[in-house]
C-alpha cells in the first residue's frame, strides 16, 4: 500500500495513510479537542475504515502546536442528573471499543495535557509515546462522577493499585516523567524528536507480520479485559454507581464545572 491521501473533517479530524500507517490527528483547537459526539463518531469511523484497508498501525496523536491533547468529555454533553453520564452506548465508549479491537498496534503520540476521559482513551492504545509537555489527569472526582468498570478495567490492566487510587483520588495531573516512571507511557522524548520517534516505531511494527501482531493482541484484550465477576457484586457496583450520577453532588459538579467555579460537594 503506498497511498499517502489525507481526507479532512474540518474542526474535528485530519486522516493520512503512508504506506501501511494510518494518522489520525485530533484538530479542534476552539474546544481543545473535546471528545464530543461528532469527535467520538468521527475518531470510530476512521478506525472501521482503516480497519477495512487492512493498515497495520494506527498513530492517534493531537494537531501540531496544540498545547492540549484533549481536555475529554465534553461536559456540555454529560446528561445532568439521572442517567448514567458512561453507559456502553456513549460515543467515547464506543471509540475505546474500536481502539482497542482494532487489529493491529494504535500508538497514542502525546504532546501537551490529556484530561479526563481522554486519559482513558490513550491507555485504550496499545502504546504511548510522549515528549516532556505531556501530563496526565483523570478528574471524574472534580464532577461527582462515579468512573464506570469497563474504564476503570482499563487502568488495572497498565498501572498498578495504589498509581490508580492516587490518580482518581486527587484528579492531579502527572507530568511526562512520573507518567514514564508509572508506566503510562512507553518512552519519553524530547519534543523535537516525538514525530520522528513515533513514525519510526510504526514502521518498525508495521514490517511485521499483521495477522499474528493481531492474534497476539486479541488474546491480550482478552486476557486484560474480560474479568469474571458475581451477578451481585455487578449489581451492588452499578447500585453504587447509581447513587452517585442521581447525587446533588454530580449536579453541583457538572454546574460548577460550567460556571467556571470551585464545585461546594455534600456527600448528598
Amino acid at each position: 500500500m503506498t497511498d499517502s491521501s489525507e481526507m479532512e473533517k474540518p474542526g474535528l479530524i485530519s486522516v493520512s495513510v503512508d504506506e501501511y500507517i494510518g494518522v489520525i490527528a485530533l484538530r479542534n483547537p476552539a474546544k481543545r479537542n473535546a471528545l464530543s459526539r461528532d469527535l467520538m463518531g468521527a475518531l470510530t469511523d476512521a478506525f472501521a475504515r482503516f480497519a477495512a484497508q487492512k493498515i497495520r498501525v494506527v498513530v492517534l496523536r493531537a494537531a501540531p502546536d496544540m498545547k492540549v491533547w484533549s481536555a475529554g468529555h465534553d461536559i456540555g454533553e454529560l446528561p445532568q442528573a439521572g442517567r448514567d453520564p458512561l453507559s456502553y452506548a456513549d460515543p467515547l465508549e464506543e471509540t475505546l471499543r474500536a481502539i482497542r479491537s482494532f487489529p493491529g498496534p494504535v500508538v497514542a503520540m502525546v504532546h501537551g495535557s490529556v484530561w479526563g476521559g481522554a486519559f482513558d482513551l490513550v491507555l485504550s492504545c496499545d502504546l504511548v509515546i510522549a515528549d516532556e509537555t505531556a501530563t496526565f489527569a483523570i478528574t471524574p472526582v472534580n464532577l461527582g462522577l462515579p468512573y464506570n468498570t469497563t474504564g476503570l478495567l482499563h487502568f488495572t490492566g497498565r498501572l498498578r493499585a495504589n498509581v490508580i487510587k492516587e490518580l482518581f483520588f486527587t484528579a492531579a495531573s502527572a507530568n511526562a516523567d512520573t507518567a514514564l516512571e508509572w508506566g503510562i507511557i512507553n518512552h519519553l522524548v524530547p519534543a523535537a524528536e516525538l514525530e520522528a520517534h513515533t513514525m519510526a516505531l510504526a514502521r518498525k511494527m508495521a514490517a511485521k507480520a499483521p495477522l499474528a501482531m493481531a492474534a497476539i493482541k486479541e488474546q491480550l484484550h482478552i486476557l486484560s479485559d474480560y474479568q469474571p465477576i458475581a451477578a451481585q457484586v455487578f449489581e451492588r457496583v452499578q447500585e453504587t454507581r447509581r447513587r452517585a450520577y442521581e447525587s446533588a453532588d454530580y449536579r453541583e459538579g457538572v454546574a460548577a464545572f460550567l460556571e467556571k467555579r470551585a464545585p461546594v460537594f455534600k456527600g448528598e
